[in-house]
């Protein structure tokens, strides 16, 4: 009889102990974090974040987190359908500044929040901070996972020319092959790619012989963008205005005389036509793997798998200035917070946590350099290692690592990702034109921009 009473109080106990834990379990507060925008739904990653969020459920009893994987072909249609249907998630990200734009209007200000929680945001980098800071919409996200601009050049065909490399900080004059300093900007840039741009005969773009019809090196290239991120070489821009209206920014008209008569004057740029040949790289427009481009723009996700097949020693270098004003255009991904969230505090500790604490676990995870001033000696540390054990003929430790993490000093901020109405059809339309000038000697730039202008604000008034 006594083993008996003491299963009944053993069962009575743990019946207990079970609605004791549900109670508790209800009276979480939940929060649902959205991933498919960016990075974070292949498998390995999907177990990753799975166990961040068992490991922060774990770590307290005030909210459960709940992770949401979309698969990234559909996961801007659904999270639209959600907000529009009243089901948004709380936390979405990691997101690109495109995802972010691509739901104008939808995300919390997280100053009030930083503000009176005090929350420490001396880790990262000021300017940083501003790039979150949109015009009308207040701090749309914290730093978290940032891949700098920067200029890469080619050793070798600097050797060949007999010309002295690019300056090796922001702030530093260019010293040519007499001597003379130059201030580091888009005329410097032009002067040298003319002599870095050859034919086959060995005529470079400086010189009367010069074969426009048979080059086999060009000196400058921005890869692997469209339009408004080779356009930010000259400033920070964007086609819509806060009043919703089409603009062409003068900087950025400026810019596209600049490239037009690069291609087509000058010819130290790839025009369309030399852009797709197989000087260039053919179908993969992978210029600067090919040896035959003397700089380039580019971003840190190149390294690596863009430089490949890439005999030739390379490194990096500033981006120029324009008009007394450096612009390196910058991806970045961070997280943001819905207006919706009927729990932004919550979402906000949540946020704190992915940002803070799992910082390090997270942009490792996710393959970004760290905004955290303080994680970004250690990543650079692993990705020499990385891209060694990968990259074996590369000194990657000797590569000046110092002129990467200074471009995040001049972020382009409005950014040249930014959202624009109908965006689908308003890229598709600015993409017709970079085809268009890209492709033809004689277009009237003004012209085309003026028709761009007339037709985006078409788009824009139909967006409503």
């Amino acid at each position: 009889m006594r083993n008996t009473r003491i299963t009944l109080f053993t069962l009575l106990s743990l019946l207990l102990a079970l609605a004791v834990g549900a109670a508790q379990a209800q009276d979480r507060v939940k929060i649902r974090w959205y991933v498919g925008l960016g990075a974070g739904t292949d498998a390995p990653l999907v177990a990753a974040q799975e166990e961040i969020v068992a490991d922060f459920n774990a770590a307290q009893d005030e909210i459960e987190l709940v992770l949401e994987i979309v698969d990234n072909a559909q996961a801007y249609d659904v999270l639209s359908t959600q907000i529009a249907a009243g089901n948004a998630p709380d936390i979405v990200g990691p997101m690109g500044i495109r995802g972010r734009a691509s739901f104008p209007g939808a995300w919390l200000d997280l100053m009030p929040m930083i503000d009176s929680s005090g929350y420490d945001l001396s880790d990262f980098d000021p300017a940083l901070i501003d790039f979150y800071s949109v015009e009308g919409e207040g701090q749309l996200g914290i730093p978290f996972a940032v891949f700098p601009s920067f200029l890469m050049y080619n050793i070798e065909l600097f050797d060949e020319a007999g010309i002295p490399y690019p300056p090796s900080a922001y702030g530093e004059t260019y010293v040519d092959w007499e001597g003379s300093e130059h201030e580091w900007n888009t005329d410097t840039l032009r002067d040298l790619a003319m002599i870095l741009s050859v034919d086959a005969n060995g005529n470079d773009a400086t010189m009367g012989e010069y074969d426009t019809g048979n080059i086999v090196q060009f000196g400058y290239g921005s890869q692997f963008t469209d339009v408004r991120g080779r356009d930010t070489l000259f400033g920070s821009a964007n086609y819509v205005d806060m009043d919703g209206k089409a603009v062409i920014p003068d900087a950025w008209r400026e810019a596209e005389h600049w490239y037009h008569d690069a291609m087509w004057v000058d010819y130290f740029y790839p025009n369309g036509v030399y852009g797709g040949s197989e000087i260039m790289g053919g179908g993969s427009a992978n210029w600067f793997d090919t040896g035959n481009m003397g700089m380039i723009t580019i971003h840190l996700w190149y390294l690596g798998w863009g430089t490949g097949n890439l005999d030739a020693a390379w490194d990096f270098a500033p981006v120029p200035s324009h008009n007394g004003v450096t612009t390196a255009k910058l991806h970045a991904d961070t997280f943001g917070v819905l207006k919706s969230s009927d729990n932004p505090e919550a979402a906000f500790t949540v946020l704190t946590y992915l940002l803070g604490e799992r910082a390090a676990d997270l942009t490792s995870l996710y393959g970004g350099m760290p905004a955290r001033l303080s994680l970004q000696d250690s990543f650079i540390e692993r990705t020499v290692a990385a891209q060694g054990a990968a990259y074996p003929d590369v000194d990657w430790a000797s590569l000046n690592w110092d002129v990467v993490l200074a471009g995040l000093q001049h972020p382009d901020n409005p950014n040249h990702e930014e959202g624009m109405p109908s965006f689908l059809e308003a890229s598709a339309r600015y993409n017709e034109y970079g085809q268009l000038v890209d492709n033809n000697a004689d277009e009237d730039i003004d012209a085309a921009l003026d028709a761009l202008q007339a037709d985006l604000q078409g788009i824009f008034d139909a967006a409503g």
